[in-house]
């Protein structure tokens, strides 16, 4: 079964030019197909609040009124996107930069919530996922780059957690390759003290993960973001790590220490 790389990369990797090239050109050396998923950074917060449009999340999760996914929508689908499709260009990687309704590529449901309204929130599903397209585009060549807007097949577009998305498209597609999914963040990894950068949990499993969350040592964004990565796990997803973009291409590879690894599932 052909390998197939999912990978995520956060708001740090897209803040930072020189990050972000580095980054790039440890892709045009894995060799092998993948799909890149990114959400906004601190563009779309920047943005918002040059424009007084204020932001609120929860739980690591913005709360996207219609203002504010007019912001996302500019920032995710168009110019982050298609900055990092050109720098792909740049090293002949044949990249192509999609959103969730490109194609029809990944549908949602708008989130509803007892207590929260989180405004144009998409949530979404293996169900959701147009496997056959993206099948297509990799058979073609092409490296697809998808940003965190999705939509409901009602007209309305819909901001998705770009965690999930990864965990979600890596699921759907687990049944027609050995997929690997990685999430590059800031961190070197999962830390069993979030003072101590050397501090990695080389393999994290269930029952470790609950004993964190609860002392409060894996909290905010990294809950949902580890959450993802074991039920990406459960579905079928052959490899899950979490690591940083300057340890990316090593730990990919397999010849690097530096990085968690999802070990086993619920």
């Amino acid at each position: 079964m052909k390998t197939l790389n999912v990978i995520k990369i956060g708001g740090n990797v897209i803040d930072d030019e020189s990050k972000l090239n580095d980054f790039i050109q440890s892709l045009a050396s894995l060799n092998e197909p993948f799909i890149l998923v990114h959400g906004g950074g601190k563009l779309a917060t920047d943005l918002a609040e040059k424009l007084n449009i204020p932001q609120q999340l929860i739980e690591g999760r913005r709360i996207t009124d219609a203002e504010t996914l007019k912001i996302a929508t500019m920032v995710y689908a168009g110019y982050i996107n298609k900055n990092i499709v050109t720098k792909l260009q740049k090293h002949k990687i044949n990249s192509i930069g999609l959103s969730g309704t490109d194609g029809n590529l990944i549908t949602a449901t708008k989130r509803i919530h007892q207590e929260i309204d989180f405004g144009f929130v998409g949530d979404i599903s293996i169900e959701n996922v147009n496997s056959d397209f993206l099948e297509l585009l990799l058979q073609n060549g092409l490296k697809p780059v998808i940003c965190a807007i999705t939509h409901d097949k009602q007209g309305q577009l819909l901001n998705t957690n770009a965690d999930t998305i990864a965990s979600v498209l890596a699921s759907a597609l687990a049944t027609s390759f050995h997929v690997k999914l990685t999430y590059c963040f800031e961190k070197n990894g999962v830390l069993s003290n979030p003072e101590e950068e050397n501090s990695v949990i080389k393999n994290l499993d269930w029952e470790t993960f609950q004993k964190l969350k609860e002392q409060g040592i894996i909290n905010k964004g990294m809950v949902p973001k580890i959450k993802n990565a074991f039920e990406a796990l459960a579905n079928g997803v052959k490899e899950i790590g979490i690591t940083s973009s300057e340890n990316f291409a090593h730990f990919i590879k397999n010849n690097s220490h530096e990085g968690t690894r999802i070990t086993s599932s619920f």
